[in-house]
């Protein structure tokens, strides 16, 4: 099991765009991947629990994979926020 963390930095937060992008980038992976927020804990495979998260601003994710492919899946997603949220 591998995890890090990252904090919102997209003023709209964790939107419906984003989310969906986040969920396709997961679902490229066979290690099951959950998100970790303090509004709650979601599979980040499926788009209703993310978006149930209403993730701000601000907000502090970890993000945990784990699986065959952990090591890849957190490389990947870590730089999908980077450079989405």
């Amino acid at each position: 099991m591998q995890s890090f963390t990252h904090v919102i930095k997209d003023p709209l937060g964790l939107h419906a765009r984003p989310a969906g992008l986040l969920v396709k980038a997961a679902a490229g992976y066979t290690s099951a991947v959950t998100i970790t927020a303090p509004t709650g804990k979601a599979d980040a495979k499926r788009i209703m629990a993310v978006m149930r998260l209403a993730a701000k601003q601000g907000m502090e994710l970890t993000i945990t994979c784990e699986g065959a492919d952990e090591e890849a899946a957190c490389e990947g997603l870590k730089a999908f926020l980077a450079e989405n949220l």
